[in-house]
């Protein structure tokens, strides 16, 4: 069993002892030091939640919604929704605070309670530790019987977020029919199966082959979006005669595009084409994170356009966003996010303006795939024994290689020309997180095994 408490929220397997695993009492305690904070921090007395379709999430939701209750706080219930519909409805119903049901693209044993402030948007470092300390230290207060608080249904919002999305200047509803696109979907049977199908219907979309859109958790495969874990749709793909697929994960925050002959568009190239065709339409900034592929700078400066890397982390990503005024950006890991719409990684917005700019592009989604710059991204870890000081090896080399362009918000990146590696320690064990990219796999693979034999003799001669 896992528990894993953050400063983004708590997430775990479920099940097993309070304190090792997602139990119940876990969830309470959690969820009564959010609604404490909120209390604290707002003066709106309402929250909002909703959930991914694990098997799991009604007994967690239902859980949370009675502990809300307890504090005297107000409860709207969106039931089966995703990430962004929940961020987009906290504002919209006047909300002190939100919290998604959802471990994301993490398999069906994981649930999470997800955090959000009265903007609808993850909660900052200083906020997510002071409710660690509340549930730490059983710092809440639960209301009298005369003041609990009430409980209300809405059960329409993906609806709503559908609309938002076609509300958006830069999605063109009759570009996209007038394309009459082929599309092929994988919803991993969460709730990407009842907003993908809305959304594509209302773009004019009428070819929709749905695979895995029943939302009743049973993942048919890893959920997440990754070529290896995509094999059913690149078969039905190569089979079949379709212009593209499309992946989300279970909370819709991610998205990857398939190609029409079932190759990957790349889930680090989302971003890129998406911001390419705002870039087009709205010049201006664009921010991802720092091990996100560097395709995005290149297409920002083509379009005379500042790129910005932000630390790893959807709020580092947002905070940089809002610092450098970007029009788009978002994460290499197919998250788009578009401030026109709101500030968070949304799936339907993505769709929207990519298929917006596949319709006006002409041509296959592979060509289309073809006009970006051709990077390679390789990802490895190296372990060290406990007794290592992990700062003191990534100072090491980040002297090391001095000579070279360094970025040492979070880790230790280097720069070599248009290749990059990037060194991130990890919060809970001694293991370093090595990414590189390269113009060549093979080439960032080699880069990798240089840095990681430059860390091993670090630690020989320490």
């Amino acid at each position: 069993m896992a528990l894993i408490k953050s400063i983004s929220g708590i997430r775990g397997t479920i099940g097993g002892k309070p304190g090792e695993g997602l139990t119940p009492l876990d969830v309470v305690k959690f969820a009564a030091a959010y609604g404490s904070w909120v209390k604290e921090n707002t003066s709106n007395s309402k929250i909002v939640i909703g959930r991914d379709a694990r098997i799991s999430g009604e007994m967690v939701s239902k859980l949370v919604a009675a502990t809300l209750q307890g504090l005297g706080l107000d409860v709207i219930d969106l039931g089966l929704s995703t990430t962004p519909t929940v961020e987009l409805a906290v504002p919209l119903e006047n909300a002190g605070g939100g919290i998604i049901l959802t471990a994301s693209h993490n398999p069906m044993q994981w649930n999470a309670l997800k955090l959000l402030n009265e903007k609808g948007e993850f909660i900052s470092d200083e906020e997510g530790k002071d409710i660690l300390a509340k549930a730490e230290n059983d710092a809440f207060h639960f209301a009298e019987v005369k003041k609990l608080g009430s409980y209300t249904i809405i059960d329409d919002y993906i609806d709503r977020h559908v609309e938002h999305v076609l509300g958006l200047k830069l999605v063109d509803k009759e570009a996209i029919a007038a394309r009459n696109f082929k599309v092929v979907i994988d919803c991993v049977n969460s709730t990407g199966g009842i907003a993908l199908p809305k959304l594509l219907r209302a773009l004019g979309v009428d070819h929709i082959e749905e695979m895995y859109c029943t939302p009743d958790g049973h993942f048919p495969h890893n959920p997440e979006p990754l070529p290896e874990n995509l094999r059913d749709i690149s078969e039905k793909l190569k089979k079949g005669k379709y212009d593209l697929g499309i992946v989300v994960d279970p909370d819709v925050d991610r998205l990857c595009f398939m190609n029409e002959d079932g190759s990957p568009f790349g889930e680090e190239y989302t971003l890129v084409a998406v911001a390419d065709y705002v870039l087009s339409k709205t010049p201006g900034n664009t921010v991802s994170n720092l091990s996100s592929t560097r395709a995005l700078r290149d297409v920002t400066e083509k379009r005379n356009g500042k790129y910005e890397a932000a630390a790893v982390g959807e709020v580092n990503v947002v905070n940089k966003m809002k610092e450098t005024n970007a029009v788009i950006g978002g994460e290499g890991n197919g998250g788009v996010i578009y401030p026109e719409s709101h500030y968070g990684r949304d799936a339907l917005v993505g769709i929207g303006l990519f298929l917006t700019h596949l319709a006006n592009f002409g041509k296959s989604i592979s060509r289309l795939r073809a006009t970006y710059p051709g990077y390679h991204i390789s990802k490895n870890k190296i372990e060290l024994t406990p007794e290592i000081n992990v700062d003191q090896v990534l100072e090491a080399i980040k002297k090391k290689y001095a000579k070279q362009p360094i970025n040492d918000i979070d880790g230790v990146k280097i720069e070599f020309d248009k290749e990059w590696v990037h060194l991130r320690k990890s919060n809970t064990e001694p293991i370093i997180r090595i990414y590189s990219e390269s113009e060549s796999q093979a080439t960032a693979e080699h880069l990798a095994n240089k840095i990681m034999l430059d860390i091993k003799e670090v630690v020989t001669s320490s």
